[in-house]
């Protein structure tokens, strides 16, 4: 029958999540804004504390967009990964050989 699909075509495609954990998301990337906002804004909190935790909740920050905004959580999505880790990689040494550069 057209109409009936067997159960490993119903595994091909993508099942849908629905907005709830976009909703969590968009919230949790809201709030480590404002943290960050209120740790910088405070002034009063240790500059090498600060500079560790915005980093830190950069790269928590990075993983919540890549894994829920940009679905690279799901199957399927190899080489946009190892696209991003290879631009990443090139980014970090061009960095490292002008600091190297600038200092000789």
């Amino acid at each position: 029958m057209a109409g009936q699909h067997s159960a490993a075509e119903e595994k091909k495609h993508h099942k849908h999540e629905g907005p709830k954990k976009h909703i969590i998301a968009f919230i949790f990337s809201i709030l480590l804004t404002i943290i960050a906002f209120a740790m910088v804004a405070a002034g009063e909190i240790n500059t090498s504390f600060i500079y560790i935790s915005l980093v830190l909740m950069a790269l928590v920050q990075v993983f919540v967009q890549m894994g829920f905004w940009m679905h690279m959580k799901d199957r399927g999505h190899i080489f946009p990964i190892v696209g991003i880790l290879m631009g990443v990689f090139v980014v970090f040494t061009i960095v490292i050989m002008a600091e190297y550069w600038a200092w000789w």
